[in-house]
């Protein structure tokens, strides 16, 4: 059988690899390699999409391979309907984020080699069913996004880096902690994930590992109160950078839940739930508060993600289908919308040199498309329904109400959808309307290569949000399985 979920996987790595050996008077061929790296790996994980059985439960393209046979350790990779839309949005996301560097002229061979890097860990991690190999690529992330914002962020990007890198592996230092003592419990002994999840752990030993993993995933949604990260690595980002920072990496987290927390510790987790429900629901309040608060276009749409990455505990804590469905559904819909905000942000701070929303006034008079489209991406963030915002948040709401969750924090998060159509009816009023302001004057509306960057969130966005059997017919059975076997324990 063709290796598919390898090629995907390691494929970044050898542009990588071939990005690297360009001699220094090539260097501008390195944006070529890797956009066509890049587009190649997205039509792989389209192939990916296409030859998935979406009816099926279980692992698919399972790759399996003895990695070190001494202590159990293998090469174990397939996916599910959780993880393959993710693989989708991990390739298409890291292409864009090529097209929208094109310009960047600062070492561009060591920048485009750390954004195929960051695409093997990415997608490594959604792949990986072996807790040593998910650790390797959970771990490899860290690195070239550190890079990407020592190197090319903006002027506190050495403090946000290592702020960043610190938060995110102290919180990898509890989740190995939970690894060992999942292989070393008489009942665990495998780094299988597939296997661990059909033991039978004790409840009380779930409870502490439960803990330790918690640590771990939360840091990197992330939940409230460990975000404190979060905005300063967006704000000295790169634009690329912040695009598969709020686009991907956060949804490591999540996933994290998913794929270990639920499967392998359910009685712990039905123990937990009210404690995530309770930070779930603060997040959601909490970032839409603190997002109104901004001066900062790119700060406002980085505390956007902490108010919807709320939403997406908030529909794990439920443990219901329901729930679990919208859960995916937010973070597939974030990917794009915010992924769409932080590339929009990216191009007016490239024509007016500021971020300052009082600043930015008068956009539609002098940038009529990109209007537009700002206006377009804020109502998807704010979830008006028949784009993709609206869909997750729905579900998840639905399944948290359906839940034993306590329905005071069902509706605390519903004012957290209100928060957010306030802070981007808000901003879209003082950027997009107006006279245009000083920085504005005299700036180009958007160009070919952005449109192109753009377009394709935009047609995901309202294809999802119209029809969302496009995405749930992937996730639904597997999630089906998953609340059955949560209910069985």
């Amino acid at each position: 059988m063709f290796p598919l979920l390898t090629v995907i996987t390691f494929l970044p790595l050898a542009g990588a690899v071939a990005v690297a050996l360009l001699p220094r008077s090539r260097e501008g061929a390195a944006r070529w390699v890797a956009a066509a790296v890049t587009a190649a790996d997205l039509a792989l994980a389209v192939r990916l999409l296409a030859g998935f059985r979406t009816g099926a439960e279980g692992m698919q393209f399972v790759e399996r391979l003895p990695w070190v046979p001494q202590v159990g350790i293998q090469y174990f990779m397939g996916v599910d309907g959780i993880s393959v839309t993710m693989v989708f949005l991990s390739a298409l996301l890291t292409l864009l984020s090529v097209l929208a560097s094109w310009k960047v002229a600062e070492r561009p061979k060591a920048y485009f080699a750390m954004m195929l890097l960051l695409q093997v860990g990415m997608t490594g991690v959604f792949c990986a069913l072996d807790f040593v190999l998910f650790y390797v690529f959970w771990e490899l992330v860290l690195v070239p996004m550190y890079f990407l914002i020592a190197w090319w962020g903006g002027p506190r990007r050495e403090y946000a880096a290592i702020k960043f890198f610190l938060y995110t592996l102290a919180g990898s230092v509890f989740m190995l902690v939970g690894i060992l003592a999942l292989y070393l419990h008489p009942a665990g002994g495998t780094f299988d994930m597939v296997m661990l999840a059909a033991s039978n752990l004790p409840a009380g030993f779930q409870w502490w590992v439960f803990a330790a993993f918690f640590l771990g995933f939360a840091v990197k949604v992330p939940i409230w109160p460990l975000h404190t990260w979060l905005p300063d690595a967006h704000v000295e980002a790169p634009t690329a950078a912040s695009v598969l920072l709020a686009g991907v990496l956060l949804k490591m987290g999540t996933y994290g839940f998913l794929r270990v927390s639920l499967p392998i510790l359910p009685q712990a987790s039905a123990s937990w739930a009210w404690f995530i429900a309770l930070l779930a629901t603060i997040s959601i309040v909490y970032g839409a508060a603190v997002a109104f608060a901004q001066t900062d276009l790119k700060k406002l749409v980085a505390y956007s993600s902490v108010s919807h990455m709320g939403f997406v505990m908030l529909g794990i804590a439920s443990m219901t289908a329901e729930g679990i469905n919208g859960a995916i559904a937010v973070m597939f819909s974030h990917g794009l919308v915010t992924g769409l905000l932080f590339l929009l942000v990216g191009m007016v701070y490239e024509r007016a040199h500021t971020r300052k929303i009082a600043d930015l006034s008068g956009l539609s008079g002098q940038m009529p498309v990109y209007a537009g489209i700002l206006a377009f991406a804020s109502f998807a963030s704010l979830g008006l329904p028949g784009l993709s915002g609206f869909v997750g948040e729905f579900l998840s709401l639905l399944g948290a109400w359906k839940s034993d969750m306590h329905r005071g924090f069902v509706i605390l998060s519903a004012l957290g959808v209100l928060l957010a159509a306030a802070y981007m009816l808000w901003m879209l009023q003082r950027v997009v309307f107006g006279k245009p302001s000083p920085a504005v004057s005299g700036i180009s509306d958007i160009g070919r290569l952005e449109l192109v960057t753009v377009l394709p969130l935009i047609l995901l966005t309202v294809v999802v949000g119209v029809w969302w059997d496009v995405l749930l017919r992937f996730c639904d059975p597997a999630v089906q399985a998953l609340v059955s076997a949560l209910g069985a324990s």
